[in-house]
């Protein structure tokens, strides 16, 4: 048996892994573990379902192989393999339209699913290993995380009710934080763009349990019940799979979360709203983690800790900032240093006449700045967070 070797790492790299708790942008080869519980009597049903979907995910730009397995125990439990290249072609399709279609037929005969996603570190196989090593890509070094999971939800709102909408989602009372013995919810950072809200959450345990904790508490089901008549996207929470399909849709996830190793009691948190141009939304994501990456080793930066949340054209960052936004240096807050960039990659500019739709200068990263910048609407911290 033998193991992949892996390049020895820089302590620029061992020093850049200690502060980026979690990235999709290091080039790993990516497995992905999903645990399905299938109905009693479906398992035939739910076998032919997934011939069907396996054919047309291997046609998926970046999907390796993917095997499925059978409980030897309890045979309504299953689990499907999948190895990627790297993170961003399995985010990118897993988070498109085409999944939702890919996926629909499994819904019949599936109780629950549970989605897991891992890159590789280390491997270990035969003499076949050895011939292939040089074509795998494996994370360098291991992360440290700080105990914290970082998710978000985003949707729009019908235009001219973001007034309504705002006031409703900022006067709810705030759920119970403790979920069981080993999961409570830490922060909930609630923002709004035009008619776009964002909501994203911090949860120390598992997260899956504390988006299912939060649905069932009462108070959080009567902001949701109040807010529905305004959604440009009808749903039905009493109806499982209208609910499944909107928060499927809804879901924002982090791909990126570094930290710049410093506490500062009065930081400000700040969301930012980057209209990213169709297909390069995950450049410049990644764009923006590389930016945020090197700036946490820089002592001038005013950012404390930055989350980078990603979905199709929709990229939003998350910021702790020291000093706030309206004094400190736009090109550091922005994450982009380049008037030319942002406008390549983004629709900011765009509709612009006269002056402002001439080429980018060094004087339009404070105006996309303050175009980014989002609406707080609430931020809620658990006592004991």
């Amino acid at each position: 048996m033998t193991t992949t070797p892996v390049p020895a790492s820089s302590p620029l790299t061992l020093q850049g892994a200690q502060r980026v708790s979690q990235s999709v942008f290091d080039g790993s080869r990516l497995r992905v573990v999903l645990l399905v519980d299938v109905h009693d009597g479906a398992q035939r049903q739910f076998l032919e379902a997934y011939e069907q979907l396996c054919n047309q995910v291997a046609s998926v730009p970046g999907h390796v192989s993917d095997q499925l397995c059978q409980s030897i125990e309890n045979p309504s439990q299953w689990l499907i393999t999948s190895e990627w290249e790297s993170a961003p072609p399995f985010l990118t399709w897993v988070n498109s339209e085409e999944h939702v279609r890919m996926v629909e037929p499994l819904h019949s005969c599936v109780r629950d699913t549970r989605s897991l996603r891992f890159h590789v570190v280390r491997e270990t196989g035969g003499p076949a290993a050895d011939a292939r090593a040089g074509e795998r890509s494996l994370q360098a070094a291991p992360r440290i995380g700080d105990g914290v999971i970082r998710h978000a939800l985003t949707f729009t709102i019908k235009p001219g009710k973001e007034a309504t909408v705002a006031k409703i989602l900022a006067d709810y009372a705030s759920p119970q934080p403790k979920v069981d013995d080993n999961t409570r919810l830490c922060r909930t950072s609630l923002f709004m763009h035009g008619n776009r809200v964002v909501r994203a959450i911090e949860v120390r345990g598992d997260l899956l349990a504390a988006l299912r904790h939060v649905a069932r508490q009462p108070e959080v089901r009567a902001v949701e019940e109040a807010i529905n008549p305004y959604l440009e996207q009808d749903r039905d929470l009493n109806d499982p799979e209208s609910a499944r399909v909107f928060f499927t849709r809804a879901a924002l996830p982090a791909v990126h979360h570094v930290t710049a190793e410093q506490e500062d009691p009065a930081a400000e948190r700040h969301a930012l709203l980057y209209p990213a141009r169709p297909d390069c939304g995950m450049r410049l994501a990644e764009l923006l983690a590389q930016r945020d990456e090197a700036a946490a080793s820089d002592p001038r930066s005013p950012v404390l800790r930055s989350t980078i949340f990603q979905r199709d054209d929709v990229v939003v960052r998350l910021i702790d900032v020291r000093g706030g936004l309206d004094a400190g240096d736009p090109e550091l807050l922005l994450g982009l240093p380049d008037p030319a960039l942002v406008a390549e990659l983004t629709t900011f500019l765009d509709g612009s006449t006269g002056a402002a739709a001439s080429a980018p200068n060094d004087g339009d990263l404070r105006r996309f700045l303050k175009l980014a910048r989002m609406d707080l609407v609430t931020d809620r911290r658990s006592p004991d967070a």
